[in-house]
């Protein structure tokens, strides 16, 4: 005897959930959890203090939240063992470095870079496809673009602090290009708060600051509230 359409749904239902490892809770939080991880690595990346054993713990974060955004868009195996042997090997260095007495090694800087290249077009595909499968949003899809918003900020202090490092010092006032300075510049430029307590030094300086607080406004008001008004005019319906 044939199932009806409600034994059909139940049955796909229970496939989609087995073969994903997850209940439809679990799934729903998957970028809440992304979101979690992200701004933990954030805000120990700006608190820390650089020591040799804190950049170990630092790319540990980051090596984890490159591996759970790969988990929450559901990622092909193959790409996640690839990410898996790179954050094993991105903290075995920084474990080397440490071991070595050396502050600011390249490990945390590659573990940054792998972060924020990598993140972002793995959490916009999952994104897609969650709400193509789903034909709504979510507030899982919310939380993932969420997600892009902290590594737009991020990815802008990597590009703050590589300058300072390989090319010329990036903050006005002998400021030093740290990990925490970087970030600190990059937020406030994101979010247009501008303190003012922190410059930077060149045009080239000025140029990818003020790129960054368009970008941060820009998607703001397209993406992220475009979303978010989709989530509240779905929930207003039901």
């Amino acid at each position: 005897m044939l199932p009806g359409r409600q034994g059909v749904t139940a049955i796909a239902t229970h496939s989609l959930i087995k073969d994903s490892g997850a209940t439809p809770s679990e799934s729903r939080e998957r970028y809440g959890l992304l979101l979690v991880a992200v701004l933990t690595t954030f805000a120990v990346e700006g608190i820390a203090h650089p020591g040799p054993w804190e950049q170990v713990i630092v790319a540990a974060l980051l090596a984890a939240t490159l591996l759970l955004a790969g988990w929450a868009s559901d990622v092909r195996p193959l790409a996640m063992r690839a990410s898996v042997i790179v954050g094993a090997l991105v903290v075995i260095a920084a474990v080397s470095e440490a071991l070595a007495g050396t502050t600011d090694g390249p490990a945390s800087r590659f573990a940054n870079l792998f972060l924020v290249m990598l993140a972002p077009p793995v959490i916009v595909l999952g994104v897609v496809r969650s709400l193509r499968s789903r034909n709504r949003v979510t507030i899982q899809a919310v939380f993932g673009v969420l997600c892009l918003y902290i590594l737009i900020g991020m990815f802008f202090a990597f590009v703050y602090a590589a300058i300072d490092r390989y090319a010329h010092p990036f903050f006005a006032e002998q400021v030093a290009g740290t990990v925490s300075n970087c970030l600190y510049f990059s937020f406030t430029t994101l979010t247009t708060v501008g303190y003012g307590d922190v410059t930077a030094a060149t045009n080239l300086g000025h140029t990818l600051s003020s790129l960054e607080g368009l970008t941060g406004q820009i998607y703001l008001v397209t993406v992220v509230s475009l979303l978010v008004g989709n989530l509240r005019a779905r929930r207003s319906s039901d």
